[in-house]
């Protein structure tokens, strides 16, 4: 109840407040749980397709990475794996090109949390405006200790109210975005050390081929 009452003395800006604070908790939800799948299954996924490719089987390889294709970094192995008549040229572009188009998925959300940090201080901002001035509109000096007295402090709580709100759901929701931006940058250089090594194995099979083409010739 002691919620209700504050929520309802915050004025109208507690509603876009409201808003705000529950996609962060909703989408922040989502985000947990989207990166706990992938930092859990990954190492293994990828140690274990290496391993296979390393072999020479490329079958087994990548009906692994069909088994785990919800994983980015599945995604863009297979984008590589399954070309046919390829070139390390084209390889390379393959790993590339899949690993720009898996960026949107990895960074999701993240537009939403930094327009929640900048706009949630603003609307507590807006509260207060609001609350002065229906403080000043219900102010007069003469009336003191009167009827007035009460739309006079009813404006001054919903500033703070407002103010305060505004600020908690900014810093939540900052807290959230430097999180998700930091597993982002840490899950960008996986990538890149895991599309090294695959390509690195690549090349090696690839000259491998070659040379045992030139020696049968």
């Amino acid at each position: 109840m002691e919620i209700l009452k504050l929520f309802s003395e915050g004025g109208p800006v507690m509603w876009p407040l409201l808003v705000c604070s529950i996609l962060t908790l909703a989408l922040s939800f989502e985000r947990i749980r989207f990166w706990l799948k992938i930092n859990k299954r990954q190492r293994r996924v990828v140690s274990d397709v290496l391993n296979l490719y390393r072999l020479d089987n490329l079958v087994a390889a990548i009906d692994k990475l069909r088994q785990n294709i919800d994983l980015p970094i599945a995604r863009i192995f297979l984008a590589a794996l399954e070309l046919e008549r390829s070139t390390p040229e084209k390889f390379r572009l393959a790993l590339e090109g899949e690993t720009q188009a898996e960026l949107p998925i990895l960074k999701r959300f993240q537009r939403i949390f930094e327009t929640i940090v900048g706009l949630a201080p603003l609307l507590g901002l807006l509260g207060t405006i609001t609350g002065l001035i229906r403080s000043f509109a219900g102010l007069n000096i003469g009336d003191v200790g009167g009827t007035k007295t009460t739309s006079v402090t009813g404006g001054i709580s919903e500033a703070l109210i407002a103010t305060a709100c505004g600020m908690v759901v900014a810093i939540i929701a900052l807290l959230f975005t430097n999180l998700f931006e930091e597993l982002y940058t840490s899950q960008l250089g996986l990538i890149q050390e895991f599309a090294t090594q695959l390509e690195l194995l690549y090349l090696d099979r690839y000259e491998k081929g070659h040379k045992t083409y030139a020696s049968n010739k």
